[in-house]
């Protein structure tokens, strides 16, 4: 039974990051372009004033893979692929609440899973650590901010797992509202301190060292030895686009996953239980 909801998780994630990976091929790619367009005029102006300086130039190499490869074949790959693997995730995780959540509808119980996932996979880490399109990040930074990331998934993933325990454990006190209520103040407590407790991106060392403190790594107005401005800081509604689509492209995958795997699930469930056939009697003998 736990293979064939696995499988079914499977198949439930392709289909979402198929879905995911449309929504944001149209709404999320123009962003990353425009961010690119960016990032290539202000190493452009970046240029410009190191030769005006005497520095040397810093040649970047070749990209390995065409722009157009990455926008339709590598984001296509890649989405169904990580949507395949939040499937399975999804799948175990349901196996793990059904029958330990009550009376609930399979379907409601997919759905409510789903919402878990998106929350603690995405959306908490989201809050702290927001995607960023091209141009956004250094170099030198990369493996803390993976680290951070990382991090504040697994924390987000723990905190919401001992929630769902504690507000089990409370419902037989308080009842069932009550006890949702306060474990989810808990889980805002604890997610709100590490929060608090990891630093922000522009606080990383190599940023504080080369650019001072700020709150992000965004770029800022570039300026000349004399302090005018040779190229604008990243655009704000470019930023916004992007984060926004990218939330939304990970909400339609969970709940593509959620609205796939539920009547499925239904229907092998609701088989599993069916009462068997009744045998008809076999006629007296005379």
């Amino acid at each position: 039974m736990e293979k064939r909801l696995i499988l079914r998780g499977v198949l439930a994630g392709a289909v979402a990051g198929l879905l995911a990976f449309v929504f944001a091929r149209i709404f999320a790619e123009p962003q990353i372009d425009a961010a690119i367009s960016y990032e290539s005029g202000r190493d452009a102006a970046q240029e410009t004033l190191d030769k005006a300086a005497g520095l040397p130039m810093d040649m970047g190499g070749p990209d390995i893979f065409s722009r157009t490869i990455q926008a339709n074949i590598g984001i296509g790959v890649g989405m169904i692929f990580f949507g395949m693997a939040m499937g399975a995730l999804f799948s175990v995780a349901y196996t793990v609440c059904l029958g330990r959540t009550g009376k609930l509808r399979p379907r409601t119980l997919a759905m409510l899973v789903a919402l878990g996932g998106f929350l603690g996979m995405y959306f908490v880490p989201f809050i702290k650590y927001p995607a960023n399109p091209p141009a956004i990040g250094h170099p030198e930074t990369i493996r803390d901010r993976g680290n951070l990331y990382l991090g504040m998934v697994l924390c987000s993933v723990l905190f919401l797992v001992l929630a769902v325990w504690l507000g089990k454990r409370l419902q037989a006190r308080f009842g069932n509202w009550n006890a949702t209520l306060l474990a989810a103040a808990a889980y805002a407590v604890a997610i709100g301190t590490v929060m608090a407790i990891l630093p922000s991106l522009g606080e990383l060392q190599a940023n504080v060292d080369e650019f001072g403190h700020h709150a992000t790594e965004t770029p800022l107005p570039l300026t000349d030895p004399q302090g005018k401005i040779v190229y604008p800081g990243f655009p704000a509604d470019t930023l916004f686009d992007f984060r926004f689509f990218s939330v939304a492209a990970q909400l339609l995958l969970w709940a593509v996953i959620g609205l796939c795997f539920g009547p499925t699930a239904e229907r092998l469930l609701d088989g599993r239980t069916a009462p068997a056939p009744a045998v008809a009697a076999a006629p007296a003998a005379a």
